[in-house]
């Protein structure tokens, strides 16, 4: 079957499209920019396709002779993300009915009880699914609590929270059960049901084999990482919104996103019928322990394939750079620094491409902290979603608060800031062979302030640049002269 893959560069659709061609399929795997997928190690046998969930005429082509097709997108983490994942579902479900697509099938969340007010994030789910449902396409809702696998937001938040505080103040609904479930078995299900037959037309709950509350959980993530039993004291004050900046603070997941899965915690999220194992066998799924225990052993051995951070923010093309012939205009600020190094290309590249997340930012890491933390302050990104391999980087990836937006390996690492600021910023940097076997770095930092507060933004940091961007240039010349 032809099948086509929607959200491929985020967690789960990153995920599945190998799988499903592992499994025989075809497929057709949808992006705003095509450059995403570029370097992923299955693109050369998918189809890439460009296409917009905002734009219908977009999707024309992209569900063209297409069999089955995944919705995996949400907009979570934007303010508006109810409106945006309402327009895209009406959109995806017209084209898809037109073209003739077989089956619809979507992963959305776990349904609270009728009695209980559902969080705007699962009333989002809920909505999307309607639209799905209502499209005269037959089409199956897989509803998944908590995923569990490494590089998921859910267990990111699981993890940090355990890991960081051996004594914890928390909200009640840390007492709630949850019935979570291997994101390996998630993928299972979503692969079993590319083969539904015609006739289902219905939602599945998901669910793992353990019935746990989130305190639970943490206790046995402990068992299970060495840790001693955490302390935990749960707090009826304690409101969502503020569990989401206590999420926020302690782990890499950012307020924005912390906000609408703290607030789906305060629902029970166990399976209220199991007729998925009708399809796939519920006798194989992970118990929380082993897929607590496979996640740590990908995060430990750097096979982490791909991450929450991947799908954050716009999946957009890259913007025009101020020195494109697209760019429209306007005040342009940039601080530039070249170096002559003694080492060849070969050896720069590599300090260059190491730069983030454990090997830092090579110049005044207080200053660097310190940045982080007050984006964080004012619900941006910060510097705590790290990287996804020590060794390698690819477009699209999250890099701290920085977004890969190209990369020419050997040449050019383009970054796209998505911390809090008012204005758009790039930084550059770059590497070409000098005589003799030398190399020259080139360091460019560009920044398009937005209003008056741009301006002032970008006057009150130019004195550090000085500092940290000619330390940076200074100790990467450093790095790759001592390799």
């Amino acid at each position: 079957m032809r099948c086509l893959v929607t959200g491929a560069t985020g967690y789960i659709g990153g995920r599945l499209a190998p799988r499903l061609m592992d499994a025989g399929h075809d497929v057709r795997a949808l992006s705003r920019s095509a450059a995403r997928l570029r370097d992923v190690p299955w693109a050369p046998r998918a189809e890439i396709v460009e296409g917009d969930l905002s734009d219908p005429a977009s999707l024309v082509p992209a569900l063209d002779g297409v069999d089955v097709a995944y919705f995996l997108v949400h907009s979570l983490g934007q303010r508006d993300f109810e409106r945006r994942d309402r327009e895209a579902a009406r959109n995806f479900a017209r084209v898809a009915y037109e073209k003739g697509v077989r089956r619809i099938l979507y992963l959305g969340g776990p349904e609270p009880p009728p009695a209980e007010k559902p969080s705007a994030h699962l009333r989002s789910r809920a909505e999307v699914a309607r639209i799905l449902l209502d499209s005269g396409v037959p089409t199956a809702v897989l509803r998944a609590p908590v995923i569990i696998g490494s590089g998921s937001a859910s267990f990111e938040m699981l993890r940090y929270l355990t890991e960081r505080l051996p004594v914890m103040v928390t909200p009640r609904w840390v007492r709630n059960r949850i019935q979570p479930i291997a994101v390996r078995d998630v993928l299972r299900c979503l692969i079993a049901a590319a083969g539904l037959p015609p006739d289902v037309h219905r939602g599945f709950d998901l669910g793992g084999p353990d019935v746990l509350t989130y305190a639970e959980m943490m206790q046995r993530y402990a068992r299970v990482a060495g840790l001693r039993r955490r302390i935990i004291v749960p707090l009826r004050p304690l409101s969502p919104w503020l569990s989401s900046h206590w999420v926020g603070a302690v782990t890499p997941v950012p307020n924005a996103i912390a906000r609408p899965l703290v607030g789906s915690l305060i629902h029970e999220a166990v399976a209220h019928e199991h007729d998925i194992a009708e399809f796939v066998r519920e006798d194989e799924f992970l118990g929380f322990d082993e897929a607590v225990r496979r996640a740590l052993g990908k995060i430990r051995d750097a096979d982490v394939e791909t991450r929450w951070s991947t799908a954050s923010g716009a999946d957009a093309a890259a913007e025009p750079l101020p020195s494109d012939p697209t760019w429209s205009g306007g005040t342009i600020y940039t601080d530039v620094r070249c170096r002559e190094v003694a080492a060849p290309v070969e050896a720069l590249w590599r300090v260059i491409e190491g730069v983030g997340g454990e090997n830092g930012w090579y110049s005044f890491p207080l200053a660097w902290s310190v940045r982080g933390w007050l984006d964080r302050l004012v619900g941006g990104v910060g510097l705590r979603r790290g990287r996804r391999d020590r060794h390698r980087l690819h477009v699209g990836e999250a890099l701290d608060w920085w977004r890969v937006e190209e990369i020419r390996p050997g040449e050019l690492l383009r970054l796209r800031a998505e911390m809090r600021v008012s204005g758009r910023a790039w930084l550059e940097m770059s590497a070409s062979p000098g005589p003799d076997g030398t190399s020259v770095y080139r360091q460019r930092a560009l920044f398009v302030p937005r209003g008056l507060a741009g301006h002032a933004y970008w006057a009150g940091v130019l004195p550090f640049h000085g500092v940290i961007f000619s330390g940076m240039a200074r100790n990467i010349a450093r790095g790759a002269e001592a390799s």
